[in-house]
């Protein structure tokens, strides 16, 4: 019998699981040493820890593995005592090497284990740094399935013209809203948006707090647009300015934030596609200009494909696109950020020119809509008061109509649309924008149940159809105007009507307070003391959960007092005044010129006065100061004769600002105001002391 000889069968080369793939780390000793350098193939590269234990690093494979060797290639900072292991879910850890004895270099380990995610924890330094890898290295064999699907592939299917968004291969149309509840929230409202027709939602950032809605919106049969949020996003006067030439600090974190959250919910069946950044290419206007501008804008665009492609190696079963404020950020998208699925834009009243924008543009890509509806404050012509001209409630409706016929008018190239918005906010922007605005369903509700093919019929709001007040422009403060509102309900609802007002064209405060009324019609309402453009708002309820809004500005002014101003051009003094900052100075004599728009500013403390000469001993019978924001809460007015002697004439210990119209009586050529107790953090603030005699 001959010899028998055994062979070894040939061993399977192992392949480099690690490189590029997703990698999270317990912490980072800068910008210039993340994470992601541990796995970019380039040992010139190093991560490295704070200087503290233990710490860890971990690289996702995409998939389970059959892992046959970890290599470690350590800078000077390494480890004397390490352990490696393997985990099917980042939870539940099973040991693939340890060791107290490591010497640095490079630890060629041979180890047996199968698993998506490889951790190597550090738990004792060699020295006082923190821990350090030029390189981290998983060798195996990859899995057989790929990347997982989760339940459901959402991809953008198609040629030139012609696509659509499949989500398990059946086509996917956006009918959707722009999300702003709280994502705890969502289980309450998404079953009645369900029920109008909504299937997704947009928001413009992701992070834990976003799964109750991923979780919610699957529970429904929805999806949701997850954004991730990058300076300066939101368009003008939004965000801050971040320099996407210079800055790798902001882009190595903002990077690792969306490699973090995409690989949290890349499998979530909630979700539909990425929307890296929002308006930020229009937005850098208010950061660069010139040249400078142009070069930020490329490279925002350029790093918005950085964000595309982290996606697309973590997660190739959702599409991915960048959301800016005017078609024109697509050529930026064009020439700089290729590995984007799809556009998107927001547009309100140049919606309907977005299609004839991406013709001439000569896009390969199709787009969706995510943010619409009626024209925004800062694309309508201004009133009579100089304030935008908001859109009524009829023509909000009709905007949102509009927009959806515009976006499903260019078949096959728009996917759909979120409208903009549903929101819980019940103030100056919800007014303007949301569609059940405190959960009370406007006209605008219904146009979006319309456009997406809810279910007809139903109670439906109040119709307005005209609002008028007596005046507008020269309303005396603390006064009342009568106000006209022509009204149908199509249900014959009885009505009621509530009138607020805001001040957001005064301090930038949305905020709205109810004002008294009375009457049935015509209203008499009354208005605020303080002076400036402000706006009326008529809430008008079914008694149903439905609710119209009407709104009109008007400005308040001093009002008109009897006789003559003989305080008027004359001389002013004061214990002080501002005389730098913005705006100023601002000197005594600014409050006797007549003009309710100059005022007197003192310094931030107590006390303060200001006094008028009148020339000679005049006797009055009404004084009027007209406030600034920094009023008097406790003041005095005195007359003198010469100066140097004062009489009492009025006293306060509760002033609030605004106008006060005092009845008072006195004589004197000097007539003194003193401040003992400031209303605000500021000093006092006059537009106007008038002293008037009839």
């Amino acid at each position: 019998m001959g010899n028998l000889v055994l062979q070894a069968a040939p061993a399977q080369a192992a392949t480099l699981l690690s490189q590029g793939r997703p990698v999270t780390a317990s912490s980072s000793e800068g910008a210039g040493t993340p994470a992601t350098a541990a796995v970019d193939g380039n040992l010139n590269t190093r991560w490295s820890s704070v200087f503290s234990d233990p710490q860890w690093l971990q690289v996702d494979l995409g998939s389970a593995a059959t892992i046959s060797q970890v290599v470690l290639h350590w800078e000077a900072a390494y480890a004397t005592a390490y352990r490696v292991e393997v985990s099917d879910d980042a939870q539940n850890w099973r040991p693939l090497h340890s060791t107290t004895t490591g010497d640095g270099g490079t630890d060629s380990l041979t180890v047996n284990g199968t698993g998506r995610y490889v951790r190597l924890t550090g738990t004792q330094r060699v020295g006082g740094y923190g821990y350090s890898l030029w390189e981290f290295e998983v060798h195996g064999t990859p899995g057989t399935g790929g990347p997982q699907p989760g339940n459901g592939t959402v991809q953008v299917a198609g040629t030139q013209g012609n696509w659509q968004l499949l989500v398990n291969g059946a086509p996917w149309q956006v009918k959707g809203l722009t999300w702003g509840p709280a994502a705890a929230d969502a289980p309450q409202h998404l079953p009645q948006l369900k029920s109008i027709g909504v299937n997704t939602l947009r928001t413009w950032g992701t992070d834990a707090s976003s799964k109750p809605l991923f979780d919610s919106a699957a529970a429904n049969g929805m999806r949701v647009i997850a954004g991730y949020w990058l300076q300066p996003g939101g368009g003008p006067g939004s965000g801050g300015c971040v320099n996407y030439v210079t800055d790798t600090t902001y882009k190595q974190t903002m990077l690792g934030e969306i490699r973090r959250w995409t690989t949290e919910y890349k499998d979530h069946p909630g979700v539909l596609l990425w929307n890296v950044g929002n308006e930020s290419v229009l937005g850098l206007q208010n950061c660069y200009s010139g040249a400078e501008l142009e070069q930020q804008r490329i490279e925002y665009a350029k790093f918005v494909n950085e964000g595309a492609k982290a996606i697309h190696a973590i997660d190739p079963n959702h599409p991915v696109t960048s959301t800016d404020a005017w078609t024109g950020a697509w050529p930026y998208y064009k020439q700089y950020s290729p590995d984007l699925d799809l556009l998107a834009v927001n547009s309100y009243g140049n919606v309907c020119q977005v299609r004839q924008d991406w013709i001439n543009g000569g896009y390969t890509k199709p787009y969706i809509l995510t943010e619409g509806g009626p024209a925004g404050e800062w694309e309508v012509p201004n009133d009579a008061n100089g304030v935008p001209n908001e859109p009524t409630d009829v023509q909000k409706r009709d905007g949102y109509l509009q927009a959806w016929n515009c976006v499903t008018g260019h078949t096959g190239v728009a996917l759909g649309a979120t409208l903009f918005h549903y929101g819980n906010e019940n103030d100056f922007g919800a007014v303007w924008f949301n569609i059940a605005p405190g959960g009370e369903k406007r006209l605008s509700y219904y146009a979006i149940r319309q456009a997406y093919g809810g279910p007809a019929g139903g109670n439906t709001p109040p119709v307005i159809s005209n609002m008028t007040l007596s005046r507008t422009t020269d309303v005396p403060a603390g006064g009342t105007i009568q106000v006209d509102v022509a009204v149908t309900d199509p249900d014959g609802d009885a009505l009621t009507h509530e009138f607020k007002v805001g001040g957001k064209y005064i301090d930038n405060n949305g905020s709205l307070v109810t004002t008294p009324s009375s009457g049935t019609g015509p209203f008499t309402v009354t208005v605020p003391q303080r002076l400036g453009v402000w706006k009326l708002y008529d809430y008008v309820r079914d008694g149903k959960g439905n609710v119209g809004i009407e709104t009109r500005s008007f400005r308040v002014v001093a009002p008109p007092v009897a006789g003559t101003n003989v305080a008027r051009g004359k001389p002013v003094t004061a214990s002080s005044y501002q005389q730098v900052g913005d705006g100023a100075p601002y000197p005594p004599s600014n409050v006797t010129d007549g003009n309710n728009t100059t005022r007197w500013a003192s310094d931030w403390a107590d006390p303060q006065w200001i006094q008028v000469d009148l020339g000679a001993v005049t006797s009055f019978d009404r004084i009027q100061l007209i406030w600034e924001g920094a009023f008097a809460r406790s003041y005095r007015i005195e007359a003198s004769d010469d100066g140097s002697n004062w009489r009492p004439v009025y006293s306060t210990a509760d002033g609030n600002g605004d106008v006060d119209d005092l009845g008072v009586t006195g004589s004197g050529r000097y007539v003194r105001l003193t401040g003992t107790q400031r209303g605000t953090g500021f000093g006092y603030s006059l537009y106007e002391f008038g002293v008037y005699r009839r």
